[in-house]
């Protein structure tokens, strides 16, 4: 069975063009975002990052690379990148078109807050073993 990294590389080449590149810049950023980001391949070919829970999705479309924050609705967006799915309750997405620039650093905000968000939902172990 080959691995999430290892089908997202794939997932890359075989698009071949601006979203495979976009895709590739996203994937970068979560990582430069969240070193201990994890890599999956979920619902039959969607790139997925996690850490303490989805973090978001990486969806690619004709005309859009779609980034769903799982959490999203609950995440502070100073920046308005959210720009997609911003009528339901729990998720947000921002849509990438052919030749818009990623704001990377405002980007990477979004992406710690989701983790920080699914690290607050579990119980810190070290600090319950030392009683604080």
């Amino acid at each position: 069975m080959e691995s999430a990294s290892t089908r997202i590389d794939e997932r890359i080449r075989q698009l071949g063009d601006w979203r495979g590149e976009t895709l590739a810049r996203v994937r970068a950023i979560m990582h430069e975002a969240d070193p201990e980001i994890v890599e999956e391949w979920k619902w039959r070919g969607v790139p997925v990052w996690s850490h303490g829970g989805i973090v978001s999705t990486g969806e690619t479309y004709k005309s859009v690379v779609k980034l769903t924050f799982a959490r999203g609705a609950a995440l502070a967006d100073p920046a308005g990148l959210f720009n997609s799915s911003l009528e339901g309750n729990v998720r947000r997405a921002i849509d990438i078109h052919e030749g818009e620039e990623i704001e990377t650093e405002a980007l990477k905000e979004l992406i710690r807050a989701a983790v920080a968000l699914n690290l607050e939902k579990k119980p810190k172990r070290a600090n319950a073993r030392q009683g604080v």
